[in-house]
């Protein structure tokens, strides 16, 4: 039989793909950190260079040391925090405070609080971008984002988004992404310009939350409320896969040293995609964690994933304004899950 040259290229290409997606790491749940405290809690970041990790508990941010769980430091008055973003090459932290309305920017290595800035309405997700040196939070109520220059300590531009901002990425070339929950679509930004270039729908997905990037390859990937994992071409904004992920995300990461992506799903799973391509994606593992643990970390180097949860009681009875009420958060039950790969 002689199989066409295009036709043996594709053969090529998928037995190399299934021997890639053999040799990916297996994950598993091994090791608890039993953290307490009270307070709620949303982002979750890792600081490669310190080995630590930040976690926010509503009105201050936890930082802890990565290998053994252990109190390292907490940065208080972050009102509403909802999540912490690392400047390394300026020294800097961030924090987004929700309820404040405000921004806190501090120095990385003493954790001291050097500045506050005002936001637009409840900031939630925050991100460093490495092109312009600015940070972006974007905030929920206004649905817009503040741009801030951090070693001036002031909001530079304020960019209208036309819905509520949930996660965001960066390719660190000039182009910051965020996904817009109530319009299920992404928005590209031209971080130098400071102004809206796209808006692009997001087919198939709703409610989308967390988002993460490959940049060496332009591809955005977003979780979405309907148990799907949309991936877009970052310059076209062009669909290219869906993938099937568990209830409930929040959270996406990408290795690019394993060319794995993740979502921390709040029914208790870890789902673990292997890009077999650009184009081409398949489920690898849906790893039991705990439920409520929605959120997660990830060390680039030792490819391990940190996701955080606690335990709650009975639920009260479901109600037009709370249809999926939680009970309350059992006391001292908080804790982070580590998830390492074999």
């Amino acid at each position: 039989m002689r199989f066409k040259p295009s036709l043996l290229l594709a053969l090529l290409l998928g037995i190399a793909s299934v021997a890639l997606a053999a040799d990916a790491p297996k994950y598993q749940l091994t090791n608890r950190y039993a953290v307490g405290g009270d307070g709620g809690w949303d982002y979750l970041s890792y600081d490669a260079d310190g080995n630590r990790l930040f976690i926010t508990r509503g009105t201050h941010v936890m930082v802890l040391d990565a290998s053994t769980g252990k109190p390292y430091a907490d940065i208080p008055e972050t009102l509403g925090v909802h999540g912490v973003a690392l400047a390394p090459d300026l020294g800097l932290g961030a924090t987004s405070n929700g309820r404040a309305d405000t921004v806190t920017i501090f120095d990385l290595k003493t954790l001291q609080k050097k500045s506050v800035v005002k936001t637009g309405g409840n900031p939630d997700a925050i991100l460093y971008d490495l092109a312009s040196h600015n940070y972006f939070a974007f905030d929920g109520r206004t649905s817009d984002a503040t741009v801030i220059d951090p070693l001036k300590a002031i909001a530079v531009a304020t960019i209208p988004l036309g819905g509520k901002p949930e996660f965001a990425a960066t390719d660190e070339r000039g182009h910051v992404f965020v996904n817009i929950e109530d319009k299920n679509e992404l928005v590209a930004i031209d971080a130098k310009r400071l102004t809206v270039s796209a808006h692009w729908p997001l087919s198939g997905c709703d409610e989308p939350t967390g988002l993460a990037i490959d940049r060496k390859y332009g591809r955005l990937f977003s979780v979405c409320a309907n148990q799907v994992m949309t991936v877009l071409d970052s310059t076209t904004g062009k669909l290219v896969a869906t993938v099937p992920i568990g209830q409930h995300p929040d959270a996406a990461a990408f290795d690019p040293a394993t060319q794995l992506v993740f979502s921390s799903n709040g029914e208790g799973t870890l789902t673990v995609v292997h890009q077999d391509s650009p184009d081409k994606y398949t489920v690898l593992q849906t790893v039991p964690t705990a439920p409520g643990a929605r959120t997660m970390a990830i060390d680039p180097k030792s490819h391990t994933i940190y996701l955080v949860t606690a335990r709650f009681g009975p639920a009260p009875a479901p109600t037009e304004a709370q249809p999926h009420p939680r009970g309350a958060m059992l006391p001292d039950s908080f804790e982070v899950l580590v998830v390492t790969a074999k």
